[in-house]
């Protein structure tokens, strides 16, 4: 049920760069699963509009939410300067993410690129608890590899780098292919070029895809029709070929969604 509440912070920290890690008390965290995002409403009033960020990991235990983001825009450079035990306002928890029932007994392959690549990580971790093995493989522009190591304690993980100083040079698509990761379904998350080629790589290589999509949002309920994308199907609230990527996303399958 999605709701709007006050959160604390329990820890933030910079993990390198733009990236910054942000846990929240908060009792979404029971409730969150891989692939759906929340809505941060920065304290300046001069932007009214939430900042949706993907959960990257939870500890349902002792209610705790995960944010990896990247401080880009003028909303996430505030939200990264907040101190733990400041609270914040949230909405949650929202979107549609990804179905591991649906995995089972299936070989898994996860891809995820940039800031992409925290969502993987809470999808990694369930996969694990639920028995199915899984590789991973990780895009980043250079060496600054955040969130590595955590995957590596979940399943077998492959990186990719732009610039080559870090496993394979080139895409997540070419770190892939170098290691011959082929799979029954593949889950990507990452800028949309990336998502395009997994796209059609999986439909090349008879893969099921499922694709998070990233977007900018308004409201993150829906209402205003601020995040959509072409899809096959005719959507019932517009009555045009458009989806709304903050509810009936962001996860799609990959053969339903025109990129």
């Amino acid at each position: 049920m999605k709701r709007k509440e006050e959160a604390l912070i329990a820890e933030h920290s910079c993990l390198c760069g733009e990236i910054h890690s942000l846990w929240l008390e908060t009792p979404m965290a029971a409730e969150a699963k891989p692939g759906q995002f929340i809505g941060i409403y920065p304290k300046d009033g001069a932007r009214l509009l939430m900042r949706p960020i993907s959960i990257c990991d939870v500890d349902a235990e002792r209610k705790k939410l995960r944010l990896v983001y990247r401080a880009g825009g003028a909303g996430t450079k505030e939200i990264s300067g907040y101190k733990a035990s400041e609270k914040m306002d949230i909405l949650g928890v929202l979107g549609n993410g990804y179905d591991v029932e649906k995995m089972k007994g299936r070989k898994v392959l996860l891809l995820g690129g940039g800031i992409g690549i925290p969502p993987m990580l809470l999808l990694a971790r369930e996969l694990d608890a639920a028995g199915i093995a899984c590789n991973a493989v990780l895009g980043y522009a250079d060496g600054r590899d955040f969130l590595h190591r955590e995957f590596d304690t979940l399943c077998n993980t492959y990186v990719a780098t732009m610039d080559g100083s870090l496993g394979t040079k080139g895409t997540v698509i070419d770190a892939l292919k170098e290691n011959m990761l082929f799979s029954d379904i593949v889950c990507a998350c990452g800028p949309m070029p990336m998502l395009r080629a997994v796209k059609e790589f999986a439909k090349d290589t008879g893969m099921k895809a499922y694709l998070s999509l990233e977007e900018r949002m308004a409201c993150g309920v829906g209402a205003c029709l601020g995040c959509v994308t072409k899809t096959k199907n005719t959507d019932p609230h517009t009555h045009v070929n458009n989806t709304r990527i903050c509810v009936e996303g962001p996860v799609f399958d990959a053969e339903e969604v025109l990129l």
